[in-house]
């Protein structure tokens, strides 16, 4: 594994992804992975580490709704539910049924 310096934050994971795969031999630079480190006993280090995982959390639960708001929509449209229907037992507008129903 390699180490990297750059200028600030924003670029470090840009070049560290370039070393990443070079090292890897890729000329994919996505790949591998690049870790920001962040001290866990400096208060505002925690807030951070705090902040990415409730992001992180939100976006879990956010694609787990997703999909089971798309298994609903299908499984009520089988059960012989009309598009019109199914936008009203959703709470949502009848293109939205559209797009769930052809996900």
């Amino acid at each position: 594994m390699g180490v990297t310096q750059s200028r600030g934050l924003h670029s470090g994971k840009r070049s560290g992804r370039g070393t990443s795969s070079l090292d890897e031999g890729t000329s994919d630079e996505s790949t591998g992975g690049v870790e920001s480190c962040l001290q866990r006993d400096n208060p505002r280090g925690a807030w951070a580490i705090g902040a990415r995982k409730a992001w992180d959390d939100l976006a879990a639960r956010q694609h787990g709704g997703a999909a089971l708001s798309r298994a609903t929509a299908k499984g009520l449209a089988e059960a012989g539910l009309s598009g019109a229907d199914l936008a009203v037992v959703l709470e949502v507008s009848p293109q939205r049924v559209s797009q769930l129903l052809n996900a």
